[in-house]
């Protein structure tokens, strides 16, 4: 209202999600971001496939991209992606961190026990992959939080349909009202979650999932941590300071969720997305991976662009970006040389953080019409 031409707001509070439409009518906003809806959602995500560091969904929820840790005797260790591609035909490997570098991997390329890798997939697909790899595709069925904020709400309602025996544990009083008044089925526990007595009483121990959820790094990183000592099948730490990201990995605390990061996500999309001079592509969803060196991205091939009906092998795809994966008419293709971008194309491709823009970055213009 005064006079900007895109406006984003970021909104937490549960009363104003639920009047959205209105609201945005109300005060011509473009768009809204929820981080910390946002981050329950990737929560959710990882219950479902507790094994997994990260998962990153795209094409409206049909495709995602997840990110697990290469164990020793793994079948697919030592040998060329060439030859995996003929084994796993339906998923497509698409990014690799060794000893803390971030690849993009060709065909040559071999993983290496203790890797972190990222596969792409329709999500049947991927489960069926994890289940050939011999990974534990069972979500977990109870789960406890640590702190009843706003996350803690959200991932409540979103797994109320999942089957998953939920707990939240709250220091306040007042919040711990406040949720028992709005959820149910769920058991709110009044206690410091950092208090290992307490946890101890209440057999967290025994549960699928220790999700640490407070205000403070240091509370989330104290139960976290507790969480790797007793064997919990999985832990989810949030942080608010992104340079913890690393140093957690290193101490067994894999899965980490940053509502910060999510909304920074958000805004370079939008970003991007308006400074497009060239519309050949609409971008839809953008993801740092990989410590932020690399960047996940979906594209909306658009009528009248140069690369349409091109195979791939001829559009002269750039060094260091790899065309992962197709969606078409609800199908997902993962792409080979013979393989072209139709009108109405989801593209999803991962590069190293910047250097696609556009669509039409991918390629290099010789290989453009």
């Amino acid at each position: 209202q005064l006079g900007a031409k895109y406006s984003i707001a970021r909104i937490r509070d549960p009363e104003y999600t639920e009047g959205l439409t209105m609201l945005l009518d109300k005060l011509d906003i473009d768009q809204v971001i929820n981080p910390e809806r946002a981050t329950a959602q990737e929560i959710s995500r990882l219950l479902r496939l507790p094994f997994a560091i990260n998962i990153e969904s795209f094409a409206h929820g049909r495709v995602e991209m997840v990110e697990f840790r290469v164990d020793e005797g793994d079948q697919i260790t030592g040998v060329p992606l060439s030859k995996l591609h003929g084994k796993f035909p339906h998923v497509q490997f698409t990014a690799v961190q060794r000893d803390g570098e971030a690849i993009i991997p060709d065909g040559s390329f071999q993983i290496r026990a203790n890797d972190r890798v990222y596969v792409t997939g329709d999500r049947e697909s991927v489960s069926k992959f994890f289940k050939l790899l011999g990974k534990d595709t069972q979500r977990v069925k109870s789960a406890v939080l640590i702190g009843g904020g706003h996350i803690s709400y959200y991932l409540a309602k979103i797994i109320a349909g999942m089957g998953i025996k939920l707990r939240i544990v709250e220091i306040n009083e007042e919040k711990c009202r406040a949720l028992s008044e709005r959820l149910d089925d769920v058991v709110i526990l009044h206690g410091d979650g950092t208090d290992q007595e307490l946890l101890d009483s209440e057999d967290v121990a025994e549960c699928g999932a220790l999700i640490c959820l407070t205000d403070r790094d240091e509370e989330n990183l104290i139960t976290g941590l507790y969480g790797v000592r007793v064997g919990i099948r999985k832990v989810v730490v949030k942080v608010n300071r992104l340079n913890t990201f690393d140093m957690l990995g290193d101490i067994g605390i894999d899965s980490v969720v940053s509502p910060k990061l999510t909304t920074a996500h958000e805004i370079l999309r939008s970003v991007r997305a308006l400074s497009q001079s060239q519309k050949s592509s609409v971008i839809e969803k953008v993801y740092g991976i990989l410590g932020g060196k690399v960047e996940a991205s979906e594209f909306t091939a658009l009528e009248g662009a140069p690369y349409l009906s091109i195979p791939l092998s001829k559009l002269k795809i750039k060094k260091g970006v790899l065309v992962s994966l197709l969606v078409r008419n609800r199908r997902c293709i993962i792409p080979f040389g013979g393989d072209s971008i139709l009108k109405g194309d989801s593209v999803i491709l991962v590069a190293r953080a910047g250097e696609v823009v556009n669509l039409e970055d991918a390629f290099d213009t010789e290989g453009l019409r």
